[in-house]
């Protein structure tokens, strides 16, 4: 067990460390102003247009970096900063998750795999690690044959449930960042300083969702080696 808890230590502080760099940076380019004098709903609104995605709404929500694409309603939900602030943190954000919409819209696959995971690892998420440890415990109890085994992969396979969500995560917030900085470009909705900006801030945006992938991933091989590794 030492070793799991030096994992989620590791694991942790990186994730911890990469959290506070993107909160640096969005602080940082927060700072500089749009010469457009365009604010985030309103970069959002243009780059909707723009793809004439005329059923899509933008609306304000509460919180920080609680920013996100709704597919169910079609709504691009900007935290009440990046809503109403005019700067290349804001347009970053914004244009973001108008790229969100424009995949949905265009039906982008890795999305629509990640839509249907959605209610599948909402369910197995919740019971993964209660099935690893009580089975790993079942089966000191019960013998590397026993029912306990049985159990513990089952959790096994519920966590892969999450680690593929995560990994397929990452094409989705990619490609995002992708369209967002190629559309403000195309457009000369920013100069080359703002543009700059918003590319670092995106970024680190993304480098967030690679740690928690990656650290997925080494929790998945390291219950694996666990449950696996001593049967012959």
């Amino acid at each position: 067990m030492i070793g799991f808890y030096i994992l989620i230590g590791a694991i942790s502080l990186v994730s911890w460390l990469i959290s506070k760099k993107l909160k640096d940076k969005f602080k940082k380019y927060s700072k500089v102003q749009l010469r457009n004098g365009m604010s985030g709903a309103e970069i959002a609104e243009k780059m909707l247009a723009d793809h004439g995605l005329l059923d899509v709404k933008v609306i304000s929500t509460p919180g920080m970096l609680t920013d996100h694409y709704n597919p169910q309603n079609k709504t691009v939900n900007l935290s009440e900063g990046v809503y109403n602030q005019r700067n290349a943190s804001a347009a970053a954000v914004a244009a973001h998750e108008c790229g969100h919409a424009v995949q949905h819209a265009e039906a982008y696959s890795y999305l629509t795999m990640r839509s249907q995971l959605v209610p599948i690892v909402s369910v197995t998420s919740k019971f993964s690690q209660w099935l690893v440890f009580g089975g790993l415990i079942l089966g000191a109890a019960s013998g590397a044959a026993g029912i306990g085994f049985y159990i513990a992969v089952a959790g096994l396979i519920f966590m892969g449930f999450a680690t593929l969500f995560s990994f397929i995560t990452l094409p989705v917030e990619y490609d995002a960042s992708n369209r967002a900085l190629a559309w403000l470009k195309n457009k000369n909705m920013v100069s080359q300083e703002e543009l700059a900006g918003a590319t670092d801030a995106l970024t680190w945006a993304a480098r967030t969702y690679l740690v928690a992938a990656l650290g997925s991933l080494a929790m998945l091989l390291y219950w694996g080696l666990q449950i696996l590794g001593g049967r012959d």
